[in-house]
This record gives structure tokens, sequence and C-alpha cells, in this order.
């Protein structure tokens, strides 16, 4: 993580299991205070890293709240979670291993 700082020098966040390591550097855009990462559905059971933007995602977050779902921060990031449940699908987005 430290290799990419200067790709994101506001944050960082990690999630390390039996099964899993992820990584992440943030640089704050949207939801300064509250969109650190991962980002977590509403149990906490999923997570997700995500660098990119979702220009719709504020029209999604609505149509996932009128269908029950809860956010805990107005991030495009966690849009993603819930609408990975919403789908009942399970997705991984290409990513680029550096070494």
């Amino acid at each position: 993580m430290d290799t990419i700082k200067h790709r994101g020098p506001n944050s960082s966040g990690e999630l390390v299991n039996e099964d899993t390591a992820l990584g992440f550097r943030r640089l704050s855009i949207i939801d300064i205070n509250s969109g650190m990462q991962p980002i977590y559905n509403e149990d906490k059971s999923k997570a997700v890293i995500f660098n990119g933007e979702i220009y719709n995602y504020q029209g999604i977050r609505e149509e996932l709240i009128n269908k029950g779902h809860t956010f805990t921060t107005e991030t495009d990031t966690e849009v993603l979670v819930a609408l990975m449940l919403d789908l009942r699908t399970d997705f991984l987005l290409p990513c680029k291993l550096i070494a």
C-alpha cells in the first residue's frame, strides 16, 4: 500500500482474514468524513474496495433505499455492496496486482 500512497494520500484501509487480504489507499473526494474503505454491507458480511466512480450512483442508491437497504455513508462504493446483494450475485472486478 505504501507503493501507491501518492495515488491516495488521505487515508488507507485493509481487510485481512484467513481467506483474503485487501488493501486500499484513498484520495478523498466523495464523503470525505465517512467514506473510509473497505466498506461493508448492512450486516458486515460483505466488503468492497473500489477505486473508480459510478456517475449515476445517487439514483441507484435511492432505488436501493426504496427496496429497504440502509446506508451509513454517502459514497458510490457502498452502493456496489448493496447492488450485489440486491441482484443476488457475487462479482469480482478486474484488478492489477503490483509486486
